[in-house]
Parts: C-alpha cells; structure tokens; sequence
C-alpha cells in the first residue's frame, strides 16, 4: 500500500492543528511557524520509520520533508486568512 504522499499530507494536517491549538492557547503567533515546523521535523522522522513507502530514506531527508510540510500547514492558514479578508472586503 502507498502511503508516501498521503504520509506527507498527513503531516501537514496534524501540523495545521498544532497551529491552531497553540493561536488558542494565547502563545504569541511569532511561534506557531517555528512551533509547525518542528513538529512537522519530528513527525517526518516518525514517519520514516512506521510508514514504509515514506518518500525519505535517511533522518535529515526526513526531517526536511517534515518541515517543509509542517511550513504548508502555516501557509495554508494564511491563504484562507487572506481569503477571508478578502471577502469581507470585496
């Protein structure tokens, strides 16, 4: 079973809610980009070793698709962010 991209998208999800569970705890939003992307570093090393068609071989490849994934989920909140003033202001 292929799970590599879907592993990646899963990634970005979770990290997505990680974001938004630390913009409602009151943590300074300055973090939840840091906060995202380590966690998505770590959850890419996860998934190096429980899913086996991960598209990462080694751990600092793994961290890196992590991170990158973890950075989309912050990317994503801005779309829809920007996406929202924009309908309001349109």
């Amino acid at each position: 079973m292929d799970f590599g991209m879907a592993g990646v998208a899963a990634i970005t999800v979770i990290a997505y809610v990680i974001g938004l569970t630390v913009k409602a705890s009151g943590i300074n939003n300055k973090w939840i980009p840091i906060l995202c992307a380590l966690s998505g570093a770590l959850l890419g090393v996860a998934g190096m070793y429980v899913m086996p068609d991960f598209p990462a071989g080694d751990v600092i490849t793994a961290a890196a698709v992590g991170i990158v994934s973890g950075l989309a989920a912050t990317g994503a909140d801005q779309m829809i962010k920007q996406m929202k003033d924009g309908e309001s202001n349109g």
